[in-house]
């Protein structure tokens, strides 16, 4: 008996070993792999930015002035008219060694830039739509959550309302529109997206 527990013991440290060094071979081929790029990324010269999906807020079909009065909702306002005069991409689930290597060293810090102003944005719409569906303006929710879905916002509460004030208009068959901009999505929140959303879309979850 002492003999077959020594031995199973020998094995799985045998194994263990194993596994231990096939982890730290696979850690530093991933720790070259990423120096490479890195160092490719740091090399590559500035290339024109004309070419992104800039995001343009459209005010004039947004409740710009509705419940103004609202402390809370001036500020969403505040900060929703301040967006609208920088540029503003979604640059969700892009590394600084992306950016580097698809636009070059010198436009990291203006790329940056517009990643902070979309993060602001969407989550600026967020608060905002959720300030007047409180306040049971749900038209007027579901349009600033409309245009957040479209600009391909990986916030899982813009989708969660959206998708509830559907399911309140008769309108579940809209769901599917937002599974499939999740789908599309480059965000570690896709999955939890479009669990939540195939729940709605299947009635396994009660409406709200």
């Amino acid at each position: 008996m002492k003999f077959y527990i020594l031995a199973s013991l020998i094995i799985f440290s045998m194994v263990i070993n194993h596994n231990v060094r096939k982890s730290r071979k696979i850690q530093a081929t991933e720790e070259k792999r990423y120096q490479e790029r890195e160092r490719l990324a740091n090399q590559t010269r500035r290339k024109p930015l004309d070419g992104l999906d800039y995001i343009k807020i459209p005010l004039e079909h947004l409740p710009m002035h509705l419940l103004e009065e609202d402390e809370k909702v001036a500020e969403c306002l505040r900060m929703i008219q301040e967006l609208s005069q920088h540029p503003i991409v979604n640059l969700t689930g892009f590394s600084n060694t992306d950016l580097k290597l698809e636009y070059g060293t010198a436009n990291i810090t203006v790329l940056t830039e517009y990643d902070q102003n979309y993060t602001l944005l969407v989550s600026t719409l967020q608060q905002w739509a959720d300030l007047l569906y409180r306040a049971d303006q749900t038209e007027a929710a579901r349009e600033i959550l409309e245009f957040a879905v479209n600009t391909r916002t990986d916030v899982s509460r813009t989708y969660d309302l959206l998708s509830d004030i559907y399911i309140k208009n008769g309108q579940r068959d809209k769901i599917p529109e937002l599974m499939n901009t999740a789908e599309s999505l480059n965000s570690l929140n896709r999955e939890v997206i479009l669990r939540h959303l195939r729940e709605r879309a299947d009635g396994s979850e009660s409406d709200r």
